[in-house]
């Protein structure tokens, strides 16, 4: 369900209509609004609800493209996962979903993506008592390259698609949520969780005192790639996307610091 004032926002109207637009295109047109999935969560400098706006990077990215499609932009917050708002985008029912959403094979099967705004590293919150145990003396890249310990995703994620890849002979354990998973950190009953490095360090920056019994190692060998969903019966909208980026965005995706660095300003931390 895509929601009223004052989630959907008004945008500078065409002055008129181009000729050649393709009928992905012409439709958003005819319509008068771009439908942008957003998760019903908070991912912040992403997308939040703190106040009573909508606000964030991810936002004000749907709302630039909205301005120059000449339409306003509504956005959907119904999804309850990042998984369901690319199945929305993939049954027609948003435009595009732009949520921090990583680039995945399994998603692209039924979805299409732009060129990424944003590249993170992988990284790993780890227990320091267990993880020591499972070291066992051994270096760092030695232990993370065959790591056979408890390893903690997020149900139904990129990252649940990742590490089965990433740490073939690790036991995986699934958690409902971030918060699930880091408190199973706290009672050391995983050795590890693995997520984005940026998210990583905004749980340190935010709660410090889990310093002393996590520690955080980034894996500078694996990147997650954050781009925009795009429904995958409109290849016009997606070449319009690729080039509203090239034109308008940076010429280098976002790294996580770059990232941290807006998190700290817009918070305060």
């Amino acid at each position: 369900m895509f929601l009223g004032s004052p989630v959907i926002l008004a945008a500078a109207p065409a002055s008129a209509q181009e000729a050649g637009r393709s009928e992905d295109i012409q439709e958003i047109a005819a319509r008068g609004n771009l439908r942008v999935a957003v998760p019903k969560f908070d991912s912040r400098p992403f997308f939040s609800a703190a106040t009573d706006r909508l606000g964030g990077l991810d936002i004000e990215l749907a709302l630039a493209i909205g301005r120059e499609l000449g339409v306003a932009v509504a956005f959907g917050r119904s999804p309850g996962s990042f998984n369901e708002a690319v199945e929305l985008v993939a049954r027609g029912g948003a435009d595009l979903a732009i949520c921090k959403l990583s680039r995945t094979l399994h998603r692209a099967r039924i979805i299409s993506y732009s060129r990424p705004y944003a590249r993170l590293n992988h990284g790993l919150l780890t227990h320091r008592a267990r993880f020591a145990a499972v070291a066992r003396n051994r270096e760092t890249a030695e232990i993370i390259r065959n790591f056979e310990g408890e390893l903690g995703v997020i149900a139904n994620s990129s990252f649940a698609d990742f590490a089965g890849r990433n740490f073939p002979k690790a036991r995986l354990r699934a958690f409902d949520s971030w918060f699930g998973m880091i408190d199973a950190i706290r009672q050391g009953t995983i050795d590890a969780a693995y997520r984005d490095d940026f998210e990583i360090k905004r749980l340190l920056l935010e709660d410090p005192s889990l310093t002393l019994i996590a520690r955080s190692v980034t894996l500078t060998d694996l990147t997650d790639t954050l781009a925009i969903g795009v429904r995958p019966d409109a290849p016009r909208l997606a070449t319009f996307i690729d080039l509203f980026l090239e034109l308008s965005h940076s010429a280098q995706p976002l790294s996580g610091d770059e990232l941290i660095a807006r998190y700290r300003k817009t918070t305060g931390i």
